[in-house]
């Protein structure tokens, strides 16, 4: 049975902690963290393992839930670590900005690596992880990393080179939603829905329009044209958020997430 050692027990590093317990057993997941207290709390929430740094590097599947500017401090730490065993675990680093490249390049050897950029919905089970690896890890070990996660959401390989544009999208895409429902629920409130109702009105929406387009298979204009009735009320809302320029500013709104990850990975 393989282990699971997470260095990092945030918000997103607990999340993903939460899912892999999910679809593996607990016994098997190992949680450090920089205040203890928090590691400690997660773990007897989950059944979960508490465990420093170092332990945490003797898993098979390591991942590294710190900032990017701690990685190299980190995996200098856990390094001797890494290769102590009969077999490299395999590190999975959630850093934005660093590359496979880079992190190799930190544990000084070839090394397995997977890259990962997941969404705060996987909090849900509903997530987005997007995922690249190199050479050094096999077929089998990605498997087991895909059924591990799970329970998230839905792991989607993707070539390094598109991680950042695919995080523009999935990764930022969450607040734009998240927004979008806001605004859809003042809208409920000024026709004079009760805040709470005009709430839930918008998030069973979005939910059912996304599900729709899934399991459809068709153009989201495809689906948006199924509910504008000739001389309707639909067609006229959505003339007003033309006037309004929503299309042009939700495409700019994950352009310039975008221009801003490739402008930080020059600093």
């Amino acid at each position: 049975m393989s282990t699971f050692g997470f260095i990092g027990t945030g918000n997103m590093g607990g999340a993903l902690a939460k899912a892999v317990c999910k679809a593996v057993s607990p016994s098997s997941v190992y949680l450090s963290n920089r205040t203890k207290e928090k590691a400690a709390s997660l773990c007897n929430e989950l059944g979960a393992n508490p465990s420093d740094n170092i332990g945490a590097a003797d898993c098979d599947y390591i991942f590294l839930g710190v900032k990017p500017n701690m990685i190299e401090g980190v995996i200098s730490e856990i390094k001797d670590k890494l290769f102590a065993g009969n077999k490299p675990g395999v590190l999975v680093s959630m850093a934005a900005s660093l590359s496979l490249d880079t992190i190799k390049s930190y544990v000084g050897k070839d090394y397995p690596v997977i890259r990962i950029m997941p969404n705060t919905p996987v909090s849900v089970g509903e997530g987005v992880i997007l995922y690249c690896a190199n050479e050094y890890v096999s077929k089998e070990a990605l498997d087991e990393f895909v059924s591990a996660l799970s329970a998230a959401g839905e792991c989607i390989e993707i070539d390094e080179k598109l991680i950042d544009a695919g995080s523009a999208v999935s990764g930022c895409g969450p607040a734009f939603v998240q927004l979008f429902m806001e605004s859809l629920a003042d809208g409920g409130v000024a026709c004079g829905l009760p805040r709470s109702l005009a709430t839930k009105l918008a998030a069973q929406t979005v939910m059912g329009s996304a599900k729709t387009l899934l399991e459809s298979g068709k153009n989201p204009g495809q689906l948006k044209d199924e509910v504008c009735s000739p001389g309707g009320t639909t067609i006229q809302g959505v003339r007003a958020l033309e006037e309004g320029g929503f299309r042009a500013a939700s495409m700019n709104a994950v352009i310039k997430a975008y221009e801003k990850t490739i402008e930080l990975k020059k600093k």
